[in-house]
């Protein structure tokens, strides 16, 4: 009986010790945010051409390390607590894609499938995407993105079909004139996006001006200065006003909650304050009559 409760206690001191040790190491944040700067860091130097093995053995680790860490979590947290968590999940997804890498390195790349090779080489860089998650606020950022997004769909629903409309009626106006620019549908709504964005916005209408009469290259320069005024430069300052205001919402929230609990409680403050009047002056009739 005292070698059982000898064993159940060392069993009990040796995993609360496991436990201490993992939250040193693969479960502490820090730690794995140390190891995916330094993953991003070998990587970079191999994608530069710098494959020594010292630099291969880093990357394995990496890798392995980020397995474990997934591993830790299954047992201490059970698997579905962990698959439960939005950002688990993602962390899971992520080590599971770039497990390939693993076996980059045996590969020989002049006999492989080329497209093979180029697709574990790409899934071991989305493990970094795992950043995110070290972000301060994340939470709060991205339920403000989620909000913004879905406040201002229709807005840039709108955006949209505007673009696609003078993409089509610029394909119908300047399709022999510019054809670089406006030969078909889908090129003709890439350039007006350009021009919405403001991004070489100039160079579509002296490009269409240079191959037309003096006049109808006035008329184009004008005819774009005002889509950009209204649809790049208004247009986008609404869009990103509508976003911004929907991103911070909650914060707005927060504020009118606070200024609400004030009236109540300056409500509630001026009625103790008429009872304490009428009580003030019954006392006051009371003297009086004695």
């Amino acid at each position: 009986m005292c070698a059982k409760s000898c064993t159940f206690a060392r069993k009990i001191v040796s995993s609360y010790e496991m436990r201490k040790f993992l939250d040193k190491t693969l479960l502490n944040d820090h730690v794995i945010l140390g190891v995916i700067l330094l993953n991003s860091i070998v990587i970079y130097l191999q994608e530069t051409g710098l494959n020594h093995p010292v630099l291969l053995g880093i990357d394995l680790a990496c890798t392995l390390i980020f397995l474990l860490e997934m591993i830790a979590k299954h047992v201490c947290f059970g698997a579905k607590a962990y698959w439960q968590d939005g950002w688990n999940r993602m962390d899971g997804c992520l080590v599971i894609l770039s497990l390939p890498s693993l076996v980059l390195p045996f590969l020989d790349v002049t006999t492989f499938n080329f497209s093979v090779v180029l697709t574990l080489r790409l899934v071991r860089v989305v493990r970094f995407l795992r950043v995110f998650h070290f972000f301060p606020n994340i939470a709060q950022i991205g339920a403000g993105l989620k909000r913004a997004l879905r406040d201002s769909g229709i807005v840039l629903i709108a955006y949209g079909v505007l673009i696609i409309l003078f993409g089509l009626i610029n394909c119908s106006l300047y399709r022999e004139i510019a054809p670089e620019y406006f030969s078909t549908p889908l090129r003709s709504i890439y350039s007006v996006f350009r021009v919405f964005t403001v991004e070489g916005w100039y160079e579509i209408p002296d490009a269409i001006a240079a191959a037309t009469s003096p006049l109808i290259g006035r008329v184009t320069r004008l005819y774009f200065c005002v889509l950009l005024a209204a649809f790049g430069i208004l247009g986008l300052s609404f869009i990103n006003s509508v976003f911004v205001d929907a991103m911070v919402e909650d914060n707005n929230d927060d504020v009118k909650a606070q200024l609400q609990r004030m009236e109540d409680q300056l409500a509630r403050t001026e009625k103790q304050l008429d009872e304490l009047k009428q009580l003030l002056s019954k006392s006051s009739e009371t003297a009086i009559h004695d």
